[in-house]
């Protein structure tokens, strides 16, 4: 019985040591010995994390900075190529460069302007400038690329075209009757128009005489006095009308309100006149003027060369001052070494003497200087040259040329 017992306590015991886990002891000195070096283990493994991955950051920064450095060194290079070209430039040729550039420039646009004017002039002659017009608009869009000399070349050949058009306008304006004469001879008084034969061609002439003796001539202007903008202007027949005139013709040259250049200035003269009312115009702008003039008194004309001769008589009837002087004393005084066709033709407007008989008249399809040997062929001592294009206009009982533009001033025959 006793032995069952203990024999059941031994199992009980066995059963007992089954069932519990044998535990060895650990020294805490290991324990922490082996959590520092788990701990290092760890911490190097995150530092060489670290490492490795800023050395990749380095790596590619160090490829960065090479291609800009790469970079930098071509941009310093591509410089020193720039200096090196710029100090072995003349910079007079340079400059002779660049000056020959604005100059062609300038002739360029000056050329442009002209035409324009031209192209105005016509317009006031004829209708038919549809195609003259496209030609400009397409010299303009050439100067606005920058190509000067194209646009210069361009120019220069509309130029032409617009003069050969001015002049078989002219023509066809001009009829000349079947019985028209052909004589050098000015008539004695009144309104002809004569075919005149002279060293530089044959050439259609209309032409108003007045004696001196019966007749005065004046200037008369749309103002009163000194304009500098927008003047006031008036057609030749209005003119005539208002001073009672039996013949006139257009005036000096003004600043018509259709060209660009005359903006600002519209419808002014900048020559001396006297008018009818004895107030001379343009005075203090004048007083050493080399521009010619035509004084106009009781029973005479005279002739000056340079405007700067003339005081402010008022003693006189009129006088007026234009260029250039064509005949004087008999001898041509404009274009007599040059050939007489260089220049633009067009009616030619003038005012003349021989002895005291006064003309006034128009020199059709004709440059300056043809007219100046056409006049000498017809016996003129002395003739100015008047305005002329657009404003061209002769009155003799009625226009026999014109109207044209209205007008700032005009020179008028009225009988005494």
């Amino acid at each position: 019985m006793r032995h069952h017992v203990l024999f059941r306590h031994n199992e009980k015991v066995k059963i007992s040591n089954l069932q519990k886990p044998a535990f060895r002891k650990v020294p805490l000195r290991t324990v922490v010995i082996a959590a520092i070096l788990g701990g290092i283990a760890i911490g190097g493994m995150y530092y060489g994390f670290l490492l490795n991955n800023k050395l990749s950051i380095s790596h590619r920064l160090a490829v960065n900075l090479e291609a800009k450095n790469a970079q930098l060194v071509a941009e310093i290079e591509s410089l020193k190529k720039q200096i090196d070209e710029l100090q072995n430039e003349d910079p007079r040729a340079k400059n002779k460069e660049i000056l020959a550039t604005i100059a062609q420039m300038k002739d360029t646009y000056k050329k442009a302007v002209s035409v324009y004017e031209d192209l105005v002039d016509l317009r006031e002659m004829s209708k038919s400038t549809a195609k003259l017009d496209q030609l400009y608009a397409i010299s303009i869009s050439i100067l606005s690329q920058e190509n000067y000399a194209s646009a210069s070349a361009s120019l220069t050949q509309l130029s032409k075209d617009i003069s050969t058009e001015r002049s078989k306008v002219v023509v066809a304006t001009v009829v000349v009757p079947a019985n028209a004469p052909v004589s050098n001879t000015p008539p004695s008084s009144g309104y002809s128009r004569q075919t005149v034969n002279s060293d530089a061609g044959s050439f259609v002439v209309s032409i108003v005489s007045a004696d001196l003796g019966s007749t005065k001539v004046i200037v008369d202007t749309a103002s009163d006095s000194d304009c500098g903008n927008n003047c006031p202007v008036l057609p030749l027949a209005t003119y005539v009308s208002r001073s009672g005139a039996f013949a006139g013709i257009n005036g000096s040259y003004f600043c018509p309100a259709s060209y660009p250049t005359c903006a600002g200035k519209t419808n002014t003269f900048d020559l001396l006149v006297m008018n009818k009312n004895k107030t001379y115009f343009n005075s203090a702008n004048n007083v050493y003027s080399n521009n010619p003039a035509v004084i106009f008194g009781s029973g005479y004309m005279r002739f000056v060369s340079a405007a700067s001769q003339w005081g402010r008589d008022t003693g006189i009837d009129g006088m007026l001052s234009n260029y250039p002087l064509l005949v004087e004393g008999g001898n041509i005084r404009f274009g007599g070494d040059d050939d007489p066709k260089k220049g633009s033709k067009g009616n030619r407007s003038f005012v003349g003497n021989k002895g005291n008989t006064a003309y006034i008249g128009i020199v059709h399809n004709a440059t300056v200087a043809e007219t100046a040997r056409v006049l000498k062929a017809m016996g003129l001592e002395n003739a100015l040259n008047l305005d002329s294009g657009g404003s061209t206009a002769l009155w003799s009982g009625g226009y026999k040329l014109g109207p044209g533009r209205d007008l700032p001033n005009v020179i008028l025959f009225v009988r005494k």
